[in-house]
């Protein structure tokens, strides 16, 4: 992952992960995350709709910065560029889909959640990790132990499944964490009725703490 995008991931200190299942509610969701002064979105390939609200947000709301989440195949890889988001995630670590992303440059973020995961990810030149799930892992706890081995390599972790506003605190204050996956800031309840002002208020507590530790 390039420096740029590494310093922007990092000092917005949450990326919202948001699955979403009508590109009507794409504009919207967006401006209430920029609102919100979070202006960050992983738009996960578990709907539909994810392609063209990636395509969406990329040529309407050029401010935001996308990624593709649940990239799963190279061709999901590929998929992700031409819509125009900016980086990718998976859940784990697939050799195939992370040389995919290599070679059409795209940051890519493969999950782990073991030290074979990581040790992995690493060898296909990942320094970027998703922890998921991070809380049915074991929390901040087991990430430390784990994340203890591989510290002097220089790699991050993004902490993804059970993370909120109650325990963000502690995920930001490790130093292994780059951000945390935000699912709880953008639901498809929340999408589906337009709780548009309900996001940007998530958004600004979250702005607010890791103004705080960052």
């Amino acid at each position: 992952m390039n420096k740029e995008l590494l310093d922007k991931i990092g000092k917005l200190g949450v990326i919202p992960v948001i699955a979403i299942d009508s590109a009507d509610a794409a504009l919207p969701l967006a401006d209430a995350l920029i609102e919100g002064g979070l202006p960050v979105a992983e738009i996960t390939f578990r709907t539909q709709a994810a392609a063209e609200v990636i395509s969406v947000l990329a040529q309407k709301r050029p401010e935001l910065l996308l990624g593709a989440g649940t990239v799963l195949t190279p061709e999901n890889v590929q998929r992700a560029k031409d819509c125009g988001a900016v980086f990718a995630v998976a859940p784990g670590t697939h050799p195939a889909v992370v040389q995919k992303a290599q070679q059409i440059n795209l940051p890519f973020v493969p999950g782990v959640q073991n030290p074979t995961d990581i040790e992995l990810a690493l060898s296909l030149g990942c320094t970027v990790l998703k922890f998921f799930p991070a809380e049915a892992s074991g929390g901040l706890k087991y990430l430390s132990a784990i994340s203890a081995p591989y510290l002097h390599t220089g790699v991050k972790f993004v902490p993804t499944g059970g993370v909120n506003s109650k325990n963000l605190s502690d995920y930001l204050r490790n130093p292994s964490v780059l951000a945390c996956g935000g699912t709880w800031i953008a639901s498809k309840e929340d999408m589906a009725t337009g709780q548009w002002t309900q996001v940007a208020a998530r958004c600004r507590e979250v702005a607010q703490i890791v103004n705080k530790l960052r």
